[in-house]
């Protein structure tokens, strides 16, 4: 945009503005201060930089007005304001009535405006066009973050695609796009929006093929019911450009989810697949039970029994050997889709491997109950079966629970309770010894979640004191890596052998630190609330042992959609 002059028509002026404002689709009013901003910098060009001079053009008319301010004050303090300023004395002069704040506005007449003023008026229209162009653009992509969007390839750069979105500008790095999948420019496409940036060279428009939330989009523009709502796409799991998990809920009984989407003859999920090229994508039922949801994502593999540890959020999944090699999918992708789509951290054995498992442990825990309990074996075998894997479980549980015990009672429970607690004792005192042996004060053992072995573990790593407790961080309680200039190390923890969570490890550093006396109980961290579950019109269990009848059963009653 040129600008000729101050004395440009004014008509013309108004002209330009609107011009400029219909062509970036940005307001006329911001044209019109870049203008003014212009001619006020090529003004101070003319009369000098050390003048306040402001430009204003009237939006109706295009009338132009530059004027020149001086402000009284008391002293000016600042050598390079005295073209804007003048002192009160001298204002007196030939101002009676002047104070301090009194401001003078001296009207200045029009001019042409040189090339070099020019040329800077077109720098700063530019300049101030293409700022409100980007803020336009940001404003309106910002909240449109999830969306799909078309648009049309306008050039490829070092695998990254740039789209001409029609009012903006989006990028799709390669990671971003479905691999082997090649564009060439001038192509249309349909991509997300999983994020918009505001940066310096202007808004980002994150687009992406790859990203979940593009293949839960496609649903919802190719399932009716998915996009009124009545069918929930609760989670997907891709593995873009060859397989994908996508977990569904119907709030309507009498709806087939998964059916709903798979569509009469695979129709529905066939023009999905095409779009992803190809992807194949298996559609399971969602369920608010965690072990059958699990179940069901492991699909196409039959799963026997399910254990689940909530603490550490990992489930040991028990299958036919036979499927094993299904369940775990072709380079472990039918596993980790299944884990990225439940959250949970899923470890697969078969069914002889947890038998050979089981009885190792059986026969560890026989053991152990013949030793601490001076029982025989057939005893500590009975005590091994119904379930009991430690001496303080059969010193502290109810003693009916022993009593029960086929070929037991109240007895023969009361005397094996008390040789558990006297093997305890023995057990604990050998520990305090060692404890005290190592140095390790008595105030450690006061620091809640501290026990005997623990505090044996912290003396043997030099752990003595509260204080010594109160100063470590959580990898030097778990154990994790550092590095040197030999490179990346493992350094082992003080509690390594006690296998706690990060979350653990953090609350016992922050336990000794409240005993230190360096944070007070209100400085540790708040539990979370528990989840509110809905009522599904009985308990929502929390864990399972699932026999292969079970796993059946807790199948989602909608077979598994595997589109080739």
């Amino acid at each position: 945009m040129a600008v000729s002059g101050v004395s440009a028509n004014r008509a013309e002026l108004l002209l330009i503005a609107d011009a400029v404002a219909r062509e970036k689709s940005i307001e006329r009013e911001i044209v019109i201060e870049a203008i003014e901003e212009a001619m006020q910098k090529g003004a101070k060009v003319k009369y000098g930089a050390e003048h306040d001079i402001r430009a204003k053009i009237d939006h109706k008319t295009g009338e132009l007005t530059l004027t020149r301010h001086i402000t009284v004050v008391d002293q000016i303090e600042d050598p390079e304001l005295e073209g804007m300023q003048e002192t009160l004395a001298e204002a007196k002069r030939h101002d009676p009535e002047a104070y301090v704040g009194k401001e003078y506005v001296e009207t200045l007449p029009p001019f042409e405006f040189g090339r070099v003023q020019t040329q800077m008026a077109r720098q700063v229209v530019t300049g101030k066009v293409r700022e409100a162009e980007r803020e336009r653009q940001f404003e309106e992509f910002k909240d449109r973050v999830g969306e799909i969007v078309n648009g049309t390839v306008k050039r490829v750069e070092y695998g990254n695609t740039v789209v001409d979105l029609g009012r903006g500008e989006g990028i799709m790095r390669r990671d971003q796009s479905i691999p082997r999948e090649l564009f060439n420019v001038g192509d249309r496409i349909r991509s997300y929006i999983y994020d918009v940036r505001r940066e310096t060279k202007g808004p980002q428009i994150m687009l992406s093929r790859a990203h979940p939330g593009f293949t839960a989009k496609l649903f919802a523009q190719e399932v009716p019911e998915v996009y009124d709502g009545v069918i929930e796409i609760r989670a997907v799991a891709r593995d873009p450009g060859s397989r994908a998990k996508m977990a569904v809920l119907s709030n309507d009984g009498s709806i087939d989810p998964v059916g709903a989407c798979v569509g009469m003859r695979g129709s529905r999920v066939q023009a999905v697949v095409a779009e992803l090229q190809g992807e194949k994508i298996d559609i399971i039922q969602w369920n608010p039970d965690e072990a059958t949801f699990l179940v069901n994502a492991l699909a196409p593999a039959e799963v026997s029994k399910v254990m689940m540890d909530e603490e550490e959020e990992r489930v040991e999944v028990v299958v036919p050997d036979e499927q094993l090699s299904l369940a775990i999918g072709r380079r472990g992708q039918n596993v980790r889709l299944a884990s990225q789509l439940t959250g949970w951290q899923i470890d697969i054995m078969t069914e002889s491997q947890e038998s050979e498992r089981r009885q190792k442990q059986f026969t560890e825990t026989t053991q152990l109950f013949q030793e601490a309990l001076d029982v025989d074996e057939v005893i500590a075998q009975l005590l091994a079966t119904e379930g009991f894997t430690s001496v303080e479980e059969v010193a502290y549980v109810e003693p009916h629970e022993i009593a029960n015990i086929e070929g037991f009672d109240e007895d023969t429970a009361e005397e094996l309770q008390a040789r558990a607690r006297d093997s305890i004792e023995r057990e604990n005192a050998v520990l305090d010894a060692r404890r005290i042996e190592l140095g390790v004060e008595d105030g450690v053992l006061e620091v809640q979640g501290v026990t005997l072995p623990i505090a044996v573990a912290l003396g043997e790593a030099g752990v003595k004191t509260v204080e010594d407790l109160a100063d470590l961080s959580t990898d030097e309680v778990r154990g994790g890596y550092e590095q040197r200039p030999e490179g990346r190390v493992r350094v082992p923890g003080a509690l390594e052998s006690f296998n706690l969570s990060p979350q653990d490890a953090e609350m016992l550093v922050l336990r000794a630190r409240v005993a230190a006396g360096w944070i007070t109980e209100d400085d540790l961290p708040q539990p979370e609330p528990e989840p509110e579950y809905e009522d599904q019109g009985e308990d929502t269990p929390q864990g399972y042992h699932l026999s292969a009848e079970d796993a059946a059963v807790f199948r989602s009653p909608a077979p598994t959609a595997s589109e080739a």
